[in-house]
């Protein structure tokens, strides 16, 4: 029998919570994957405000839920086997305390952790507009190949629903990961 493929996800502050409770319930139907997350004070005080699902439904989709301040978590130690982490949505604050090595807290220090045994890092920064300190934040993270997958929708794929525009964006991300899926429309080619 084949090992469950271990995904750690951040979810922090910004503005997006719905892109983080996407991605934990497509997850969540994929039998081989087991998700570990984190939710940050302010991501509860988001979840309220953006979300129609509680932090214990939330807490309940995750397999594995962490606090925050719990530094001595197996996520934050490299001799925990994750196959990848993703921090969705991605506050500048957290961007910045990843981008200089400031792990003041578990979603800090299991990307520093995600980092430092060069597994596989993504971000969704979920800020407008992105001032010049973020970018140079994101571009030392992207030069140390952490994967910024911003939340842009795309328009190719004519969606209708907000749940579209959200699809999409887990279509990236799970794609990133390298977990096959089937959740959003692709682009196949213009048709002249």
């Amino acid at each position: 029998m084949s090992q469950k493929k271990k995904i750690v996800i951040g979810i922090t502050g910004a503005s997006g919570t719905i892109y983080a409770i996407d991605l934990i319930k497509k997850l969540k139907q994929i039998p081989n994957v087991e998700t570990h997350g984190v939710i940050s004070n302010w991501a509860k005080q988001n979840l309220k405000l953006e979300a129609d699902v509680t932090l214990s439904e939330l807490e309940n989709l995750l397999d594995v839920s962490y606090p925050i301040n719990d530094l001595g978590a197996a996520i934050a130690s490299g001799s925990f086997l994750a196959d990848g982490m993703v921090i969705v949505p991605a506050s500048m604050k957290t961007v910045a305390a990843i981008a200089m090595g400031y792990s003041d807290n578990l979603i800090a220090r299991a990307a520093d952790v995600t980092l430092k045994e060069q597994r596989k890092l993504i971000l969704v920064p979920r800020e407008s507009p992105l001032s010049t300190i973020h970018l140079e934040n994101l571009t030392k993270l992207s030069t140390m190949g952490v994967h910024v997958i911003p939340p842009i929708p795309a328009f190719y794929n004519h969606p209708k629903t907000i749940q579209d525009l959200v699809d999409h964006q887990t279509m990236k991300i799970l794609d990133s990961l390298g977990i096959e899926n089937d959740t959003g429309r692709r682009w196949q080619g213009a048709e002249e």
